[in-house]
């Protein structure tokens, strides 16, 4: 079963002030869940989005924990993206005895096993972003193959004459990559005269992006889109301005490198694009699904969270609360876990 739902946006806050405020309903939570230890499992953190993950899980535990609706929420990030080095973290996670492992999975499949083990040892496992497919385990979601789609149908929109694309796609392998992928490949079946003339991967990271894009731009035609995963817009813009050739229509990813570039693009010629990407505060509704699940609530297995796009009247607004280095982000709250819960009758 799949749940979809909306939540209304809320700015990253760096501070805990206010977390603690939206914390403070949840009393009754605490008694059953105050010894409880739950786990951030990560499998990469070399972008802004995975930092940004990585401290809104800080900004959001450290008040819980301080509450007393959970006694420990340490994280783990592997040295690699590697999915035996992932499946050995979460090994030793079943070792330790945590209640509950939120996972970033390096792979939809792989980690299959050693999830598993974990829910035989009564461990509560909730995927998000990188989700896995073992039955036991909870997913949230986004619709990458839709936001995938949309990029094409954007371009498709702003050239109805068709144009040469640039596919950058993100880390091999991960079911992100693989969504956004075929949520292109879908769209670009309905758009003939749009074509991928090369596909290089970014690792969802400026300086790869900008690498691989610079590495094939010699021997490319004119190119008018690019197609991307977040994390790399910014990458793509300054291969282009390197090379010395006209900036095509960038899809963004909502990192403030990108908004700020964007900005000062539309300021001087009227460029004008779209951005779209995953709250990196998804991570703590992750975690607040695991707390309701730890306290005997029962959400459905497949919940789908939506993503946060951006289009040129919001973007002045949008960057203006997006700190340098870091991307739009929502903060979720243990009231947006409970709203996920099946209506009582």
């Amino acid at each position: 079963m799949s749940m979809k739902f909306s939540i209304a946006g809320r700015g990253f806050v760096a501070g805990t002030g206010l977390a603690i405020l939206m914390m403070a309903s949840a009393s009754h939570a605490a008694a059953a869940t105050a010894e409880k230890r739950i786990a951030l499992s990560n499998n990469f953190a070399g972008n802004s989005w995975r930092q940004t993950m990585l401290q809104s899980w800080a900004a959001g535990t450290g008040p819980a924990i301080k509450m007393g609706i959970v006694k420990e929420a340490p994280t783990f990030t592997t040295a690699e993206n590697q999915v035996t080095e992932q499946a050995a973290q979460i090994q030793n996670m079943i070792l330790q005895g945590y209640d509950a492992i939120v996972v970033d999975a390096a792979s939809p499949n792989a980690l299959n096993g050693a999830v598993k083990s974990a829910c035989d040892a009564g461990i509560t496992v909730i995927s998000f972003d990188g989700i896995v497919t073992a039955p036991c385990a909870w997913r949230l979601t986004v619709d990458f193959k839709g936001m995938g789609a949309e990029q094409v149908d954007y371009l498709a929109s702003r050239l109805p004459q068709g144009g040469n694309l640039v596919e950058i796609r993100g880390l091999a392998g991960t079911s992100i990559d693989d969504g956004f992928h075929a949520g292109m490949q879908d769209a670009l079946k309905r758009h003939p005269n749009m074509h991928v003339v090369s596909t290089v991967y970014g690792n969802w990271t400026q300086t790869v992006a900008q690498k691989a894009v610079a590495g094939v731009l010699p021997s490319l035609p004119k190119v008018d889109g690019v197609l991307t995963q977040g994390g790399d817009g910014y990458g793509a813009a300054q291969a282009f301005s390197s090379a010395g050739r006209a900036e095509p229509i960038i899809i963004m990813g909502n990192r403030q490198d990108e908004l700020s570039w964007w900005q000062q693009q539309h300021a001087k010629d009227g460029y004008t694009t779209m951005s779209s990407s995953i709250a990196p505060g998804i991570v703590m509704l992750a975690f607040w699904v695991a707390q309701q699940v730890l306290d005997g609530k029962a959400p459905p297995k497949d919940l789908q969270v939506p993503y946060l796009k951006i289009t040129q009247d919001m973007l002045d607004a949008t960057l203006a609360k997006t700190p340098s280095g870091g991307l739009a982000n929502k903060l979720y709250t243990q009231q947006d876990a409970q709203a996920l819960l099946p209506v009582a009758h």
